[in-house]
């Protein structure tokens, strides 16, 4: 059976947690990692060194993959970044920034493996959002974070209109704060133990990833916060 997944932003917080699942439940996983950046991914089954923010680099990992593996179970794209700032303090470039991490490293990844999930009438994808994406009362401060991911969304959306007559399926994960080190460094008085554990969000993508009858359901991990 084939059980390959690719995971990007493998090396993050969230990555290193999603790797070790998946890995533990039996897929061969291929981590996507930034180029030159020496991170490295130890539990991972084959590590790329990827830009997913440009179509060229991804067109041709495509490529690349599609002769080492031919075959796509799952893909979690879970490269992303955060940036605070409401209307007033946004630059447009700013925004540009934002979706080039959180929208086209998502984007250029279904673009290109899509064909492949099609051709094979199987795949999942595993998309992240945002709780202020969700809850624009909450992304008033963090526009830029807050219009990207409510694209991802959008997009995951679109994937699973553009798949409905095939058993290719797109879910949505959309954490509220993620209990990191950076996190908790930043926000050292907040109530950490109301955070959503990367652990989690990988026991819920493993989950969605692995049972046929769930499709295209939006996961919301808010921990103790709502």
């Amino acid at each position: 059976m084939n059980r390959n997944i690719i995971i990007t932003g493998s090396a993050g917080n969230l990555g290193r947690a999603v790797v070790a699942k998946f890995k533990r439940e039996g897929f061969k996983v291929i981590a996507i990692i930034e180029p030159d950046s020496g991170d490295e991914v130890e539990d991972a089954d084959d590590v790329y060194q990827v830009d997913v923010t440009d179509e060229y680099s991804v067109q041709e990992f495509s490529k690349e993959y599609q002769m080492q593996y031919g075959e796509l179970e799952c893909m979690a794209l879970l490269v992303g970044g955060f940036a605070m700032g409401g209307i007033e303090e946004t630059s447009s470039r700013d925004l540009e920034k934002m979706i080039r991490l959180n929208f086209f490293s998502a984007f250029n990844m279904v673009k290109y493996f899509l064909p492949m999930m099609k051709k094979a009438n199987n795949g999942t994808f595993l998309f992240v959002g945002a709780k202020p994406a969700l809850q624009p009362n909450e992304g008033k401060d963090v526009l830029a974070y807050a219009l990207s991911k409510g694209l991802v969304i959008d997009l995951a959306e679109f994937t699973a209109n553009e798949t409905s007559d095939f058993k290719v399926r797109s879910h949505v994960f959309v954490p509220s704060i993620i209990d990191t080190p950076q996190n908790r460094e930043s926000m050292p008085d907040a109530d950490h133990g109301q955070w959503v554990k990367p652990s989690e969000i990988a026991e819920a993508m493993h989950y969605a990833a692995s049972n046929v009858s769930l499709r295209n359901m939006t996961f919301k991990l808010y921990g103790g916060v709502y």
